[in-house]
């Protein structure tokens, strides 16, 4: 496809200055090679001031005419989707290109029946089961956006996203399977209901119906609908401005943020980005473990790989269960070519021996790949000799869910893999390191805050009903540009590597939370007064989350309250942030203007107690003495 396939480090070179001297053209030749119901007629107009982005202004397509339709020619019998279940004597399902397209149009039918309608917001809050993929692309067939809200997600934090979208219609399962326990999901969908306002249908998924308990007028089984749903449904012409999906992800305030992708910019970035990062070539089978709750989800296991005709395999299983092999008894067993996992995954199966994988063939794989986080040289170097048996390019790849798609890593087996570091950017991706006052770092060997100066086609628009918000969040600190919230090096090889996040959002096995949002709940505790959140350095999430919490009376028992703050932030937020310290505190580091130094309480946290800089600007220095000594 011309201007999309990077072959060799001169393309890449080649394909880099375009995308600097003339970023139209680059992107145009990316983009036409997809299929359009109508051209567009402007390529980019932008300003990261407002901010205001808008990409192939007047093209309209539909984004599953291109997972999907243009396919079916060619290969309507090549596997689009393999499913493997939780239970390893589980049936695995296998869906072709026909097939797929098939059930997609006949949940696009049923949805049009529940009278969903274009602009429809639709919140989605199953397992990774097939019938997850076909919501998401029955929404984008009919032109209804959806947003999936991961399944382990509390009533409460649902309830906050679907009143934020002002969703219409909930799509859920009646359970999960999740490794060796069961969850109710229609429960839990019914507790987020009672507190939300506009949700007129909910459409559950079923075994059986005897098991479901159905609200009347509200509650709608598929496998009812479906049973007369027609297998054929055109495809909504939609703008390529208009919104695809909504996706929430944590910021540094109390109230997650809703991130919106459209269908132009998004489709051209995900294909680009999957084809290029990954080197895929026919007839391969590309793996990423991420749940489709995630943006790894969206973009590199359902509709990177879909618009390049790829066979992507997803897993509604963990990889511990029933035993620590379980992602290399799959390898083995469809003879996984690519593989996309996060330095979490990693590092946990790294304490449990090479001895379980010894039995599995390998060999197939031909590309690894690493998401979420950066991954720490110890993990790569295990990945990639133990998994890849040194003989497979390993990519660490840098975006985020407001990036829509990978924009720094090295392309596999192409530009440069060194352990730890993302690598070079994307064509198309111009990276700048900024020092404090916001000017741009030159040349090499350098360290600063990570951002970008000129748009990619899938760059988030806005946060939705909220746009000050975005403006706020990623073009108001350094005007001019979009702020990733990170800090990088660029070695003296122009090497990209990052190092964290500067802004109080903590990186727990590659989700984001913000430090807030966690304090919020805490805070919920009649007996808890104030609580302050941080990172830490954890050996298998990256980073674990350290809680100092007041007790609002002297009388408190400590264990009791441990216990209370840890029940909190899983009702209001869900097990994924579980707490992985608490220390009850007596006092906080505070500026006399009552401003909380996270800064101080990291270090605390990361046992650097002998380099807290200057604490006699506290309104209490004593505070931290006192919180020393109390370390858990």
């Amino acid at each position: 496809m011309a201007g999309i396939h990077i072959r060799n480090i001169e393309d890449y070179n080649e394909a880099y200055a375009l995308s600097i001297n003339n970023p139209e053209k680059f992107w145009e030749d990316i983009a036409s090679e997809f299929q359009w119901k109508k051209p567009w007629t402007k390529t980019l107009e932008w300003n990261f001031i407002e901010p205001k982005i808008k990409w192939f202004e007047g093209g309209v397509l539909n984004i599953t005419e291109n997972c999907l339709d243009r396919h079916l020619e060619s290969a309507a019998d090549k596997l689009a989707l393999i499913w493997e279940p939780n239970e390893i004597e589980g049936s695995t399902l296998k869906y072709t290109y026909s097939g797929l397209h098939k059930e997609v149009c006949r949940m696009a039918n049923v949805l049009k029946e529940l009278g969903v309608k274009k602009g429809d917001r639709i919140c989605i809050y199953m397992p990774m089961v097939p019938e997850l993929t076909f919501a998401l692309l029955a929404c984008a067939r009919i032109g209804a956006i959806h947003c999936v809200i991961f399944a382990g997600f509390s009533a409460d934090s649902i309830a906050g996203r679907i009143n934020d979208c002002g969703c219409s219609v909930v799509i859920t399962s009646e359970s999960m399977s999740r490794g060796n326990k069961k969850i109710a999901l229609k429960t839990i969908i019914d507790e987020a209901i009672d507190q939300c306002q506009t949700v007129e249908k909910v459409l559950v998924f079923a075994d059986t119906k005897s098991t479901v308990q159905l609200k009347k007028n509200r509650d709608y089984l598929y496998i009812d609908l479906a049973s007369n749903a027609s297998d054929v449904c055109p495809a909504e012409p939609m703008d390529a401005e208009d919104p695809l999906f909504i996706l929430y992800t944590s910021g540094s305030t109390g109230k997650p943020k809703g991130v919106v992708h459209t269908c132009g910019g998004y489709m051209v970035y995900a294909g680009y980005t999957f084809a290029n990062v990954f080197q895929y070539k026919h007839p391969e089978i590309f793996w990423c473990t991420a749940d489709i709750g995630w943006v790894t989800g969206h973009t590199y296991s359902l509709y990177g790989p879909l618009l390049n005709g790829a066979t992507t395999l997803i897993f509604e299983g963990i990889p511990t269960y029933p035993a620590p092999d379980r992602f290399w008894k799959i390898i083995e067993k469809h003879k996984v070519n690519i593989f996309y996992t996060a330095p979490t995954a990693i590092r946990s199966l790294m304490c449990e021996g090479t001895e379980i994988i010894e039995p599995y063939d390998l060999s197939s794989l031909k590309v690894l790949g690493s998401v979420g986080e950066p991954i720490n040289e110890e993990a790569w170097h295990w990945y990639n000799e133990n998994i890849g048996n040194s003989d497979c390019p390993l990519t660490d790849t840098w975006w985020q869910t407001e990036t829509g798609g990978i924009m720094i890593a090295s392309i596999a087996g192409i530009t440069p893999s060194v352990p730890a570091h993302a690598g070079l950017p994307l064509p198309g991706i111009q990276p700048v390191l900024l020092d404090a006052d916001g000017k741009e770092l030159e040349g090499n060997d350098v360290e600063g805050y990570l951002a970008i100066k000129f748009p990619w086609p899938g760059i988030l628009r806005t946060t939705w009903g909220d746009h000050e918000r975005c403006r706020l969040n990623y073009f108001d600190t350094f005007k001019g540009y979009y702020f990733s919230g990170d800090g990088a090096k660029r070695t003296a090889e122009g090497l990209y590597r990052i190092i964290g996040r500067v802004d109080d959002v903590i990186n727990v096995s590659g989700h984001r939370f913000g430090t807030a949002e966690i304090e919020n709940a805490i805070n919920e505790s009649a007996h808890i007064i104030e609580s302050a959140v941080v990172g830490y350095p954890h050996d298998i999430k990256g980073q674990g989350i350290y809680a100092f919490v007041i007790a609002s009376s002297k009388d408190s028992d400590p264990e009791l309250l441990k216990k209370e703050a840890e029940e909190m932030v899983m009702k209001y937020i869900g097990k994924i942030a579980r707490l992985d310290k608490i220390q009850v505190v007596s006092g906080l580091p505070k500026t006399r203007s009552g401003k909380i130094m996270r800064r101080i309480l990291r270090k605390i946290a990361e046992g650097e107690i002998n380099n807290l800089g200057d604490t006699s600007t506290l309104l209490d220095p004593g505070v931290v003495d006192l919180i020393i000594k109390g370390v858990v």
